[in-house]
C-alpha cells in the first residue's frame, strides 16, 4: 500500500522543559540504548521522541519521505510510507488497520489537537485512505472487536534486514514509568521472536498494493 501524505508534516513538539526533565530524557536514552530489541518512546500523536540502534537498524532499508519517516512518526509512517509493508508484514490487517483504529479513537478523545487534526487531514486527502477510514475501518471493528488496534500485547510479523532474524515476529510491549507519563509519552518495544515460534508460514516481503483491500479497487 502506498500512500503520500497530503500536507507538512508539524513541527516535532518540544521536549519537557526544566533541566531535570531533560535530564531525565537523556538518562532515558541511554537506557534505550542497552535494549537489544526496537524501542522507542513516542508522545500522544506517535511523533518519535527517542528511539535505540535497535529501532533503527529495522528501518534502515526505507527509503526518504516527506512526511513519514519511522524516526519522525510512527502513525505516519505505518499508514502513508510506501516502503513500510517491506518491513511490517501482513501491512493492512497487522498494523495499518490496526493503527488506524487506535488513531480513531485518540482523535475522537482529542478532536482539537494539533497533530492529531494533521494526521486527519492528511487522511482525509488520499481517498483511498479516506474510505478505509470511513468504511472498511468500522467493518474491521465490528469484525475483530473493539480492543483490536491497542498496540499492548498484540502479535505482529515483521520483516527484519538482518537475515538473522528475517521474516519474524514481534510482540509489542507497552511500559511507560510515571515520568513518562507526565510528559505525555508511551514506551513501546518490538520484542522479536524466533522464527522457530512462529505458528504462521513463513511471509516474505510483497510489493505494496496498489489500493487498501478493505474498500473496492477504483474503477480504471
Amino acid at each position: 500500500m502506498a500512500h503520500q501524505a497530503g500536507g507538512q508534516r508539524p513541527a516535532p513538539r518540544p521536549v519537557p522543559e526544566g533541566l531535570e526533565a531533560q535530564a531525565y530524557l537523556q538518562d532515558y536514552a541511554t537506557l534505550l540504548e542497552a535494549v537489544s530489541f526496537p524501542s522507542f518512546v513516542v508522545d500522544h500523536s506517535w511523533d518519535v521522541v527517542l528511539a535505540n540502534s535497535a529501532y533503527r537498524t529495522l528501518f534502515r532499508g526505507v527509503g526518504p519521505h516527506p512526511t513519514a519517516m519511522p524516526g519522525d512518526n510512527f502513525l505516519r509512517f505505518v499508514l502513508f510510507h510506501p516502503d513500510a509493508a517491506t518491513v511490517l508484514g501482513e501491512h493492512e490487517p497487522s498494523w495499518c488497520l490496526p493503527m488506524l483504529a487506535h488513531f480513531k479513537a485518540a482523535w475522537e478523545r482529542s478532536v482539537h489537537d494539533h497533530g492529531l487534526q494533521a494526521i486527519r487531514r492528511d487522511i482525509a486527502q488520499d481517498p483511498l485512505m479516506e474510505a478505509a477510514f470511513r468504511q472498511g475501518l468500522p467493518h474491521w471493528i465490528r469484525a475483530v472487536g473493539e480492543n483490536a488496534g491497542e498496540p499492548d500485547g498484540a502479535v505482529r510479523p515483521l520483516l527484519h534486514p538482518d537475515p538473522r532474524w528475517g521474516a519474524t515476529e514481534c510482540r509489542i510491549v507497552v511500559e511507560t514509568p510515571g515520568a513518562l507519563q507526565a510528559f505525555g509519552y508511551a514506551r513501546l518495544t518490538l520484542v522479536l521472536r524466533d522464527s522457530r515460534r512462529a505458528a504462521a508460514a513463513p511471509r516474505r516481503a510483497r510489493a505494496a498494493a496498489s489500493h487498501l483491500t478493505v474498500v473496492p479497487a477504483p474503477e480504471a
